[in-house]
């Protein structure tokens, strides 16, 4: 269909173990695809074993690519925000290291100020009390996919999801 690759749109997010962050976001009306994998560090084309060395500087995140038309990059943050607790920092339960950080990888300026916005309305929402969000909001660098058993986990396992 001409056309069709021009409306969609890529959201990446960090929010812990991202076989449960990846099914969250799977089966949203409007996501196209979702890929679990690697951003923000330093070392190109990671393993899991090294990254989950917490020495790489990645976070596991999900990639989605998705049709704006059909679902907002507002809906996709208020799922993001609605799968982990954003004011852990450097884990999710009982997952600890900076791969398991919370963070929004923004693809154009104007992801950026949704996300900052965001993360302001969370903030100002009380929704944590007291706590401190500490969800990071960076540019989206390379994204490496992972390795292919971490693809759709849950789905290949008919269920499952990850602690919190």
């Amino acid at each position: 269909m001409a056309g069709t690759e021009s409306t969609r749109k890529l959201a990446t997010f960090g929010a812990g173990c991202f076989w449960g962050v990846e099914e969250a976001f799977r089966t949203i009306n409007g996501v196209i695809t979702t890929a679990v994998g690697y951003m923000g560090g330093f070392v190109e084309s990671p393993t899991y074993e090294q990254v989950c060395t917490g020495e790489t500087g990645h976070a596991e995140v999900v990639q989605l690519t998705y049709d704006p038309a059909r679902v907002s990059y507002e809906k996709l943050l208020d799922v993001f925000w609605s799968v982990h607790d954003p004011t852990q920092f450097n884990r999710q339960g009982p997952d600890i290291g900076p791969n398991y950080r919370s963070v929004i990888f923004f693809h154009d300026a104007e992801q950026g100020t949704i996300a900052r916005r965001s993360k302001l309305d969370i903030e100002l929402s009380g929704r944590y009390g007291s706590r401190s969000i500490m969800t990071a909001i960076q540019p989206a660098g390379p994204f490496y996919r992972a390795e292919e058993y971490h693809q759709q986990f849950f789905k290949k396992r008919g269920g499952g999801r990850c602690h919190l």
